[in-house]
């Protein structure tokens, strides 16, 4: 039977059914004023094949199935509930029709709530937040080629006449149908989509598990928006995550799964290595990621990138010996060096406030200055350790490292809750890596100035230089004697040992630095320029570098606004802080019981008055303890910041 018959036949029954309408409708005016039931409605609608023609020639499908609309939510409401336009049988012809879905399901939610109905109403209340979210989404923006109709209304997307219960089966089987209604306007996406790993589970296997265009494109229920939105853009990784978690918690740990976590769109994402429509398993040779074509993908964002960059882990982690052994080692020997260097320190740290808090109590502590010991030339007198050129070079070393914690540790720890703030107020994460390098680059420039004027003192006293000398920073046995008397002064075992001119934990301080240099200079550096990186090197040295450049820098940070904030300003003999490293002078008599064997060589050479100076001017002093006060509490905050961060990871990583 062709179109036309089927057209006129149609017709010639809908005649007859309208004939017997319009006679029992015509019985009363009651009758007549009546809205007509669903029956009547389906009597034309539920027909088998039911269609009219349209517009453009083709014929518009009407049918209804009675059987499936039946088992849909709407079973109770009448049709004409929606169809408000339908006043008369038969239909008036050129009338717009309109079916307001938003204004429906909001009238009868407002309906429940004034009849305090809204638990029985409950799974409406869910429909109007999705309405909401519907109406400031994309899809209800008007069309671009067409201002007078929406991108997409309820009824593009649901089909309103078998929308049904949230855990029936005819809705658990409608989700395997989405790609086809998506696919009605997304037409190149859905062909995209059917080749992919997931289109295949949906299509060919009936994977209800499979990921369907609503599970990464619909953040937050119904408010679709385009993804060229940052903030969708950084959705769809998290949705990503739904189904492959592992893989997400992974992914967060590298660089770029921070900048992301951090609200930032412009790093790599999941569909920018892996595809997004056309995913295929990562072994498939048609994977983006497949070794084949993995340096291909990586060029999409760093342009120079050599084969290195293959071997990366992007998901690598540091808990599986088998798979990933040199994150392991590297992971393993930083958390052995971190509990050393702090469970030898903070010993070290409570035993001397231990010991100093004690003396002081029972009256065996100096004053902070005995002046009236000094000799009488003497008194007044500050002894001078450091010359403009160190102090200089300790302010821009301090400046630098908070720099770097600051920006550091904001990445590292991107997963606390103050991490976006501080970012936000940095100015973003490429302002960040900017200042990240400016503090990098003060550091390596103090260092490099350092060793320039280490190796000049050396080239000039050539002659009398002596490497280990006791006025050299260079470690010797006296300074394990040192530590051990120490060690056995807080115990009360021995008298407070008497330091020459470098006490063995300022030789410490002061060595720190060129381990941390070496190891976070290099891996910062390495990670600095990847391309050059990788030319000599496999990818997961990036990993690695990635692990001790963290790791280390968290010691450095911590040990800094611990044990070196504690040794110079927190100790009872020094609190609340030591200046000494910004006037460059201390007073004689707190030399003379901190270093006291240089100053009896100095006395007893005859050299000591070479070093004296006069007190610092009360505006130096001022300066300088607003200064010292200012890096105190910065390194404090700092040290909270990352203290915050470590404890989040712990619990919560």
């Amino acid at each position: 039977m062709n179109s036309l018959t089927l057209m006129l036949v149609n017709r010639v029954v809908l005649l007859l059914i309208l004939q017997f309408a319009i006679v029992n409708v015509a019985f009363s005016e009651e009758e007549e004023k009546k809205q007509p039931e669903n029956s009547t409605c389906l009597g034309c609608h539920g027909m088998e094949g039911f269609a009219v023609p349209a517009d453009d020639g083709s014929m518009r499908q009407l049918q209804v199935d009675k059987d499936k609309f039946n088992k849909s939510v709407h079973a109770s409401r009448r049709c004409v509930e929606c169809h408000k336009d339908i006043q008369q049988i038969p239909h008036r012809k050129n009338v717009d029709r309109k079916v307001g879905c938003v204004q429906c399901h909001r009238s009868v939610w407002d309906k429940a709530k004034q009849e305090g109905k809204t638990k029985e109403f409950e799974r409406l209340g869910v429909v109007v937040q999705q309405i909401d979210s519907y109406m400031g989404s994309v899809h209800a923006r008007p069309n671009i080629e067409d201002q007078s109709r929406t991108n997409a209304t309820c009824y593009n997307c649901h089909n309103a006449h078998y929308i049904f219960p949230k855990e029936s089966m005819e809705r658990v089987e409608r989700r395997l149908d989405i790609p086809n209604v998506c696919g009605t306007c997304h037409t190149a996406q859905k062909e995209a989509y059917l080749t992919s790993v997931h289109g295949n589970e949906v299509t060919q296997n009936g994977n209800l598990n499979a990921a369907v265009c609503i599970d990464c494109h619909m953040p937050t229920m119904h408010d679709i928006e385009s993804p060229k939105n940052p903030s969708i853009r950084l959705q769809i990784t998290q949705n990503c995550g739904n189904c492959h978690d592992k893989q997400l918690k992974t992914y967060m740990w590298t660089y770029h799964g921070q900048i992301n976590r951090l609200g930032y769109d412009y790093t790599a994402k999941c569909f920018d290595c892996h595809g997004s429509h056309r995913i295929q398993r990562v072994d498939s040779l048609q994977s983006s990621v497949h070794p084949n074509n993995r340096l291909e993908t990586c060029q999409k964002c760093h342009e120079n990138a050599t084969e290195g960059f293959i071997t990366f882990h992007p998901h690598g982690n540091t808990h599986d010996f088998d798979k990933y052994p040199a994150m392991w080692i590297a992971s393993k020997f930083m958390i052995a060096l971190l509990a050393g260097v702090f469970t030898f320190f903070w010993t070290h740290l409570a035993l001397w406030f231990y010991r100093e808090y004690k003396d002081r109590k029972e009256g065996k502590n100096r004053p902070h200055v005995e002046t009236d010991k000094l000799p009488e030339q003497y008194k007044g007198k500050h002894f001078r350790r450091f010359t403009w050129p160190w102090r200089l070079m300790h302010l821009l070393l301090a400046l630098g490292v908070m720099i770097l914690v600051l920006t550091g540790m904001t990445v590292m720890y991107a997963d606390s809750f103050w991490a976006p703030t501080v970012m936000h107020i940095i100015g973003g994460p490429e302002v960040a890596a900017t200042l990240h390098r400016v503090g990098a680059s003060t550091f390596i420039g103090v260092f490099i100035a350092h060793l320039l004027a280490i190796a000049y003192c050396i080239i000039r006293n050539c002659k009398t230089w002596t490497w280990f000398g006791p006025r050299s920073l260079l470690p010797n046995w006296q300074d394990f004697r040192d530590a051990a008397a120490m060690f056995r002064w807080f115990f009360g075992k021995g008298p407070r040992p008497i330091f020459d001119k470098w006490t063995y934990w300022e030789k410490f301080d002061y060595w720190a630095p060129f381990w941390g240099l070496t190891i976070v200079g290099v891996s910062g550096l390495m990670m600095w320029f990847p391309e050059i990186t990788a030319s000599f090197f496999p990818g997961w040295v990036f990993n690695v570098a990635t692990i001790v450049h963290g790791e280390e820098a968290f010691l450095a940070a911590v040990f800094l606004f611990t044990v070196h904030y504690f040794n110079s300003h927190f100790r009872p003999d020094k609190f609340p802080q030591d200046i000494s490293m910004f006037t460059g002078a201390v007073p004689l008599e707190e030399f003379k019981h901190e270093h006291k064997l240089e100053y009896e060589r100095l006395v007893k050479s005859g050299e000591l008055d070479k070093y004296l100076v006069d007190a610092p001017s009360a505006p130096m002093t001022t300066g300088s303890k607003i200064l010292g006060a200012t890096l105190i509490i910065i390194g404090l905050v700092l040290l909270t910041l990352v203290v915050l961060g470590f404890w989040g990871n712990v619990f919560y990583g």
